[in-house]
């Protein structure tokens, strides 16, 4: 077993390819980005698919080192040899060396907000992206129609217009969590 911290950072990575994304939401999130490209908009794909041994890093570093869970109670996950309790030279358990590993994962994977065990990205279903753009952003939709957004700020995680237009390719913004667009909103 490997102990806890930052080493598993590079262990199970999320993909950032919209083409790991389940269908029919990697079409719909295909066309949204190739539309807001075509706009002048800059997308920057930072989360697709996230394996499930990646979710339980995420999930269970942060309840080790936020929320106080004793790392001796969390539970196996299949595929993952990870020793979350940490010991003392006499072989005593160090909650504190615990803690510290825990924290160091989860400043390592950037975690603002409690993961969750399951959600959209390990189903396939969700997207994280950074989008920016200058000026009035002119959307051309599937069927040829325009949607300009002249509104501010101009980024995807603010700007209320640019949520309504991806929800017209099927595309829907989570609006406590910045960068995530999902097939339902969640």
């Amino acid at each position: 077993m490997t102990l806890s911290g930052p080493v598993w950072l590079s262990k199970f990575p999320n993909s950032n390819h919209l083409t790991d994304l389940a269908e029919p939401f990697r079409t719909k999130a295909g066309h949204f980005v190739a539309a807001l490209q075509s706009a002048g908009a800059a997308v920057h794909v930072t989360a697709t698919l996230r394996p499930p041994q990646r979710a339980y890093l995420m999930h269970f570093s942060f309840a080790i080192a936020m929320e106080g869970l004793d790392p001796a109670t969390v539970p196996p996950q299949h595929g993952v040899d990870i020793q979350w309790v940490h010991r003392d030279p006499a072989g005593e358990v160090d909650l504190a060396a615990s803690k510290e590993a825990a924290q160091g994962m989860v400043s390592g994977y950037g975690i603002v907000f409690k993961p969750a065990l399951t959600s959209r990205h390990i189903e396939a279903r969700a997207v994280d992206m950074n989008i920016t753009w200058h000026g009035d952003l002119v959307v051309t939709m599937d069927d040829g129609s325009h949607h300009t957004i002249s509104s501010v700020p101009r980024n995807g995680a603010d700007n209320t217009d640019l949520h309504s237009v991806g929800a017209l390719f099927g595309i829907f913004k989570l609006a406590t969590d910045a960068p995530h667009w999902s097939d339902d909103g969640h």
